[in-house]
């Protein structure tokens, strides 16, 4: 009985990202060479690296702060939420600046990416939900996985990843 709940859970997980949608539109990017989409709605602006600020006593995977049109937000390397090794940046590195709900409250946050590759459309009919066996990475960051040609898309699930990170 605890199976059917969790595959239930991990099912209406999945399909929140689509909204009962047929299709889902977003932005792609690189990170330590696996692809990960993004919901285009989220997305602000994508900028060229910035100038950081080192927040001490904050946890890695948001250890700094850029300044975003006179806002001060945080930049967050998911990567290291993912247990990824941190990465050099390249010609290709950018920010994607986002704004999510988090506790209530819309909340800008700047993530840093290997490369930014375009916007497309996903279809919800190539969407699965992630293996419970086998997964490097913690199931509740992921919200599914889409099939695209010969390879996966990750859409994470960044309210799973932000929310008990009070720091933001």
């Amino acid at each position: 009985m605890n199976e059917a709940r969790q595959i239930s859970d991990t099912h209406r997980k999945t399909e929140m990202n689509w909204n009962e949608a047929e299709e889902l539109e977003v932005l792609t990017f690189d990170l330590h060479g696996e692809t990960f989409a993004l919901e285009a709605i989220l997305v602000q602006e994508i900028l060229d690296l910035l100038p950081e600020t080192m927040v001490p006593g904050a946890m890695p995977f948001v250890g700094s702060v850029i300044n975003f049109r006179g806002k001060v937000i945080p930049l967050a390397d998911i990567r290291l939420a993912f247990g990824m090794e941190a990465a050099e940046t390249t010609i290709d590195s950018r920010i994607i600046v986002i704004e999510l709900d988090l506790q209530g409250e819309p909340t800008l946050v700047g993530l840093r990416t290997d490369k930014v590759n375009e916007v497309t459309t996903l279809a919800k009919t190539s969407s699965e939900a992630p293996p419970s066996v086998g997964m490097r990475w913690r199931p509740d960051y992921i919200n599914c996985l889409v099939k695209r040609g010969g390879q996966f898309i990750i859409l994470p699930n960044l309210q799973a990843i932000f929310s008990f990170r009070k720091e933001i």
